[in-house]
């Protein structure tokens, strides 16, 4: 129970900073481009691999704080963070798979979002 409190108490702070990071960077300068999705997506990728490196190889830390921030706060700031942690991780042993995982989330992710607004659209 403990870890799926973990999992919700960090998700809602990321939603909420993601959410206040959008309204601000849209207000700031304009709504004509995603500055505030960049800005997250930029700030989640450093925050995982400066968080998931010291959590991992160089302090001890309880598994719940992984699962509030990594899998939490950052799941709900965004899910990029993750692609772009995991992606490294490929890297560094597998390029071929790494490169795969990269194309398969872009394309199908693109691909994915078309057709749901597709989708939408028909009805």
């Amino acid at each position: 129970m403990i870890n799926i409190l973990a999992v919700v108490i960090g998700g809602g702070l990321g939603s909420l900073a993601r959410y206040a990071t959008s309204n601000f960077m849209a207000a700031r300068y304009g709504a004509d481009f995603p500055l505030g999705t960049l800005a997250v997506n930029i700030a989640g990728c450093f925050i995982i691999g400066l968080f998931m490196t010291l959590s991992t190889e160089r302090l001890l830390i309880n598994p719940v704080w992984r699962l509030v921030v990594a899998v939490g706060f950052l799941g709900g700031l965004t899910t990029f963070s993750s692609f772009s942690y995991e992606t490294i991780r490929l890297l560094q042993h597998d390029t071929a798979r790494a490169l795969l995982n990269m194309g398969l989330n872009v394309v199908a992710g693109l691909f994915s979002t078309w057709l749901g607004i597709t989708v939408a659209r028909v009805f």
